[in-house]
């Protein structure tokens, strides 16, 4: 299903030089998934300090386990 929406010229000008061969649905969902960071939900304080915290740290240390793995063929 499409949708019609009213945009400014200079924000049309901006989508259009970005867009390339991909439709304009495409640039703007990965300007919306690009955004979507812990820093963005933390910001809106959404998470209290604590939850940010632990989730900080499970980030960093899956992060670790994945390139500590990454070297392993096996894998």
């Amino acid at each position: 299903m499409s949708k019609n929406i009213a945009i400014a010229d200079d924000v049309y000008r901006e989508l259009k030089r970005e867009k390339g061969d991909r439709s304009f649905s495409d640039v703007i969902r990965d300007h919306l998934e690009n955004r979507r960071k812990l820093a963005d939900v933390t910001g809106a304080q959404i998470l209290d300090q604590e939850t940010y915290e632990d989730v900080k740290d499970d980030i960093g240390r899956l992060s670790r386990g994945t390139l500590e793995g990454a070297g392993d063929e096996t894998l």
